[in-house]
Formats: C-alpha cells, sequence, structure tokens
C-alpha cells in the first residue's frame, strides 16, 4: 500500500491515504499547493496518477505481477478507457452549454490582473469561462473564479487543448489566460505579429510544441521547477521571470511593457524559427 503512495509522491501528488478504490480522486500537488491539481485512482494491484501541471498522461504503478493480475489490468483499462470517453464526450458538451449561457463582461480576477476593460464569457456564480479546444472541436473549458480558482470540467479532455489568441506570425508558449494578455499587449508594442497558444499548464505545453514548427515559450518561475524544466525539455528560447514564483502577467504588472518589450524582443530576435 506504502508502495503506491510513494509512486504518486514522485510525480509531486500529495497523498497521505489511500483513496477509494475503482474511482478517480483529485488531490493536492506540491508544485499547485493551494490547488487539487492532481488525481488518483487505486484498484488495489494497479493504480493511476497525474499531475496536471506536468504530466500529459496518467503514470500506471503495479503492484504483484501475475497472469491474474495482468489480465485484470487490461480489463480495468478497457472500461477506464471507455468511461474516460464517455465523460469526455459530456464534459465537452457541458462547456458548449455553459458558453451558450454565459454573457460577455468585466472580471474581477482580469480587473486584478490589470485589464479592467477585458471581458470574458462570465456563467453562473460569476465565474469567467476560458474555452478549450482541440482542432477546432471544444473539448472542456477553464473557470475561473472571483478569487482565482481555476477548475477544469470533471472528465474533460486536457491533453493537446488550448485556447489560441491571434492567427499567424511567431508562435508563443503560455500557462495561463492572463500571461497571453500580457504578452498580447508586449507583441503589440513590439509590432510582432503572433499565435498565442494557452496551454493552461506547464505539462500541456510540451504536447501542444510538438505539433508546432518552433516559437518561443514563456515559462512561469514556479517554486516547483515545473516552467522552466519544461520550457528546457520543449528546446525553444523562453523568457522567464528572475523572481521566483512569479509569471509573465506579474512581471508585466510589476514592471511594465516597455521592459518586458526589451526582454522579449531579445528573445524573439534568437528564434530564428
Amino acid at each position: 500500500m506504502t508502495d503506491f503512495l510513494s509512486f504518486c509522491q514522485s510525480y509531486g501528488v500529495v497523498l497521505n491515504r489511500l483513496p477509494p478504490v475503482g474511482r478517480w480522486v483529485r488531490v493536492r500537488t506540491e508544485d499547485k499547493p493551494h490547488h487539487r491539481n492532481g488525481a488518483v485512482k487505486w484498484l488495489g494491484d494497479v493504480g493511476f496518477v497525474q499531475n496536471w501541471g506536468t504530466m500529459d498522461e496518467p503514470a500506471v504503478w503495479r503492484g504483484e505481477s501475475t497472469r491474474e493480475v495482468a489480465q485484470r489490468v487490461r480489463r480495468d483499462s478497457l472500461a477506464a478507457e471507455r468511461e474516460a470517453q464517455r465523460m469526455a464526450a459530456r464534459a465537452a458538451q457541458k462547456a458548449q452549454q455553459m458558453l451558450s449561457e454565459s454573457t460577455l463582461d468585466i472580471h474581477p480576477y482580469f480587473i486584478r490582473k490589470g485589464f479592467p476593460e477585458h471581458v470574458v464569457h462570465v456563467w453562473k456564480d460569476g465565474l469567467a469561462v476560458i474555452p478549450m479546444y482541440v482542432s477546432t472541436h471544444i473539448v472542456g473549458c477553464q473557470t475561473i473564479s472571483a478569487a482565482g480558482d481555476k477548475k477544469f470540467l470533471y472528465g474533460q479532455r486536457s491533453g493537446g487543448a488550448q485556447f489560441v489568441m491571434g492567427m499567424r506570425g511567431k508562435h508563443v508558449l503560455c500557462e495561463g489566460y492572463a500571461t497571453a494578455l500580457s504578452a498580447q499587449v508586449v507583441l503589440r508594442n513590439l509590432k510582432v505579429p503572433y499565435a498565442l497558444h494557452v496551454c493552461f499548464s506547464a505539462g500541456n505545453m510540451k504536447k501542444i510544441a510538438q505539433g508546432l514548427p518552433g516559437g518561443v515559450v514563456l515559462a512561469d518561475n514556479d517554486l516547483s521547477g515545473a516552467g522552466e524544466r519544461v520550457a528546457k525539455e520543449i528546446g525553444w528560447p523562453y523568457w522567464m521571470s528572475d523572481t521566483e514564483d512569479e509569471d509573465f502577467n506579474d512581471a508585466h504588472q510589476r514592471r511594465g511593457t516597455f521592459a518586458l518589450a526589451m526582454e522579449l524582443g531579445k528573445i524573439l530576435r534568437r528564434n530564428v524559427a
């Protein structure tokens, strides 16, 4: 039993006791301690763990390896895959419903982020709704409360999902929507055409990058180091704040457009992709 807990810990997922058998449970992670950004599922002799901030898909833990266990794993995996497909379809429908029921309005979270006039889809209870797409198909959304709590829809597909601002020019990858808004201001100041990809997590940036010819990464300076680690793994030129626990939007608010335009401009000139 302890082995599965240690396995989860190795992926930065905080799990102090075994979860109920047979269902996904959302848990905290070391890199996002104030959000339930991890998920685990335990079946007794096999388990699954995913840190949404750093992993594109779940990692599988296996206990005692026997023929009987292997057969059960195959059965459980097929059943889990079918259930995941059903849940993903429901989440996509829910996201479409939420957008249709939303109104375009300003939102307290983005006011605090330095964009008092920016309008987003606002749903019930004042939740901002950021749609997430794979190709042209909506697969889910990220909701943001007035206090800044961020969530995905239960069961939605997140790997490979993005929200894109701009249609041409330099490909710029970032985690958060507010970071993309700041990047948009800076890139317009530089008069650089762009395609800004909001990836919603550091791990998902890697998957998005695989389908692009090259570009620039705006990495979060996470306490865990995940932002810079992923940026290096992608292999593109990247910007990262020299202040710990700060992203591009935080730096934009603290230092202003001109300073960041000078820094990002130098990086863009190095990017020959």
